[in-house]
């Protein structure tokens, strides 16, 4: 009898890239080459391959994975055709955060043969009612993503209005106060009340007992981390020293700097060893101003951060919990897809994904 011959190591690599995929629905080549100890060019040509047969969707800078909810959807429109379905989708920012959500869309809808059409409004009801009217009055869209204000007054209008459309609309990142008892709005959104939890319960398993939360005043998701992160903290036993909303990056530098120093002195009167920030950048500035004048991260204070849009970046890289975003964007397509073809009898479907834990060196076991 021969002797077993190993599969070839490329081979082994690209079946691990695709149970990552099939694990959180997207990867970046920065984070594979790093896990898997080789170059990106490595990985990016691994993922050529895989898209070639068919497996994944390349997008800027990794892939998602090629999925979809009704199978017997045909993946692509014939080339010399029209697409299937032309969609509108609108969100408040093209900036941080949401380029991620478009491009998992643009994925599923390259995928699904339909024509999306996108508009950046900013965080004002006023003005993403204007962008969704203009879309709407233009008569040729079969459906609508959108992410509005959903809090308030003016994001109940909002939804009513929106859940009166003569088309289909799918929220992204959002969800409708149950209160408003609304029926025909479907949508995608990131678990961010599990989120919160799941920081607590990292930093209690690293034996943190003292903690405290920065969250981004007016942020649709500092309400639901908020959530998930008390009920942590006391579900565990942990002691919340401070919960404050705050916003470090708008600060200019010398407020910024004073704000950070008040921080760091409630942190030490309080004997807290350990902090969850939302966002990113609020992370970041709060970590290297606290190095820079004397602090050890994580030895002295442990930082987790929420979004993981330049977490990794900063030095220390920090902890984050990630929302799955391009997954969302995916789905949220998906969704509008099986509503198109299925119609009215289909089952309103509304959908949660759970952010994902990425260890790093800006948090330690508490000393």
């Amino acid at each position: 009898m021969e002797p077993h011959t190993p599969p070839p190591f490329g081979l082994s690599r690209r079946e691990r890239i695709m149970d990552e995929l099939r694990r959180v629905g997207s990867v970046r080549v920065a984070d594979l080459a790093r896990e898997f100890g080789v170059a990106e060019l490595t990985i990016r040509r691994d993922i050529g391959a895989l898209a070639d047969r068919g497996l994944l969707t390349r997008v800027h800078g990794g892939a998602t994975l090629r999925s979809r909810l009704d199978t017997s959807v045909p993946q692509r429109a014939p080339a010399s055709g029209p697409p299937r379905f032309r969609v509108g989708m609108v969100v408040p920012s093209l900036g941080y955060y949401w380029p991620h959500i478009i491009i998992g869309a643009r994925a599923a809808a390259t995928d699904a043969g339909v024509q999306l059409v996108l508009r950046g409004a900013s965080y004002s009801p006023a003005d993403q009612r204007r962008q969704i009217s203009s879309l709407v009055d233009s008569g040729t869209l079969h459906g609508l993503i959108v992410a509005t204000e959903t809090q308030g007054p003016e994001g109940s209008a909002l939804l009513h209005w929106l859940d009166g459309l003569p088309i289909p609309v799918v929220l992204a990142e959002r969800r409708v106060p149950s209160g408003l008892a609304l029926t025909r709005l479907e949508w995608v959104t990131s678990d961010h009340v599990f989120g919160g939890s799941l920081a607590a319960a990292h930093l209690a398993s690293l034996g943190h007992r003292r903690v405290g939360l920065l969250a981004s005043p007016g942020s649709p998701t500092s309400k639901q981390l908020r959530h998930g992160w008390s009920r942590a903290v006391d579900e565990l036993g942990l002691t919340s020293t401070f919960d404050l909303d705050t916003a470090l990056d708008a600060l200019d530098g010398a407020e910024r700097d004073r704000a950070i120093d008040d921080l760091l002195a409630t942190c030490r009167e309080t004997g807290t060893t350990a902090v969850l920030i939302h966002s990113d950048p609020q992370a970041v500035l709060l970590q290297q101003h606290a190095r820079d004048h004397g602090w050890s991260v994580p030895q002295d204070l442990a930082v987790m951060a929420y979004d993981d849009e330049v977490a990794e970046s900063a030095d220390p890289a920090i902890t984050a919990l990630r929302p799955p975003k391009q997954q969302v964007g995916r789905l949220a397509v998906e969704t509008m897809v099986a509503r198109l073809a299925d119609g009215p009898r289909r089952p309103v479907q509304r959908v949660s994904l759970l952010p994902e834990l990425r260890a790093r060196d800006s948090t330690a076991p508490a000393r």
